[in-house]
């Protein structure tokens, strides 16, 4: 008599990514490279995204490291509508605060950016020493424009099908 074994594994959703990275320039550039690849690869637009993760990385590596603690990035895609960024460094007690610079300041206008790109942002404090700065994106579905005009028919419009 044969038996049939099944076994149900939990896995993981397609959509998520994870990865520690050294607070350095270094690791902050890798974040930015990683978050890319694999939007890419799940057929999102990198293009706030990456912004977004560059200037949470760097914030980390400049105002969260800790000698020999690592930062960590997260994203996830949630239900397909949304993307969320997070990035996690090991100093609580050093809270993002977007703040105007002057005009001719080379640095401090990151968290300005987030805003600027993101639908939501916020901090999430803990466990101790941890905070996680977040950042959400809406996805809107991606609609293909009818091709309209002279050459729609080698848009790839049907020769058959009217009002292309």
């Amino acid at each position: 008599m044969s038996r049939e074994i099944t076994r149900t594994e939990n896995s993981a959703p397609a959509r998520e990514f994870t990865v520690l990275l050294s607070p350095t320039r270094r690791g902050a550039r890798l974040a930015r490279l990683l978050a890319t690849a694999h939007l890419a690869d799940w057929g999102l637009s990198s293009e706030p995204a990456a912004h977004i993760v560059a200037e949470l990385a760097a914030n980390a590596t400049l105002h969260g490291r800790v000698p020999g603690r690592d930062f960590r990035l997260s994203l996830a895609v949630r239900d397909e509508k949304l993307l969320r960024i997070e990035v996690t460094d090991t100093r609580s007690e050093q809270l993002p605060v977007p703040v105007a610079s002057a005009d001719d300041a080379e640095s401090g206008r990151g968290l300005l950016i987030v805003e600027a790109l993101a639908d939501r942002w916020g901090v999430d404090r803990g466990p101790v020493p941890r905070k996680t700065v977040w950042a959400e994106l809406d996805l809107l579905p991606v609609v293909s424009p009818r091709p309209s005009g002279p050459n729609a028919r080698r848009a790839g419009c049907p020769v058959d099908e009217e009002g292309c």
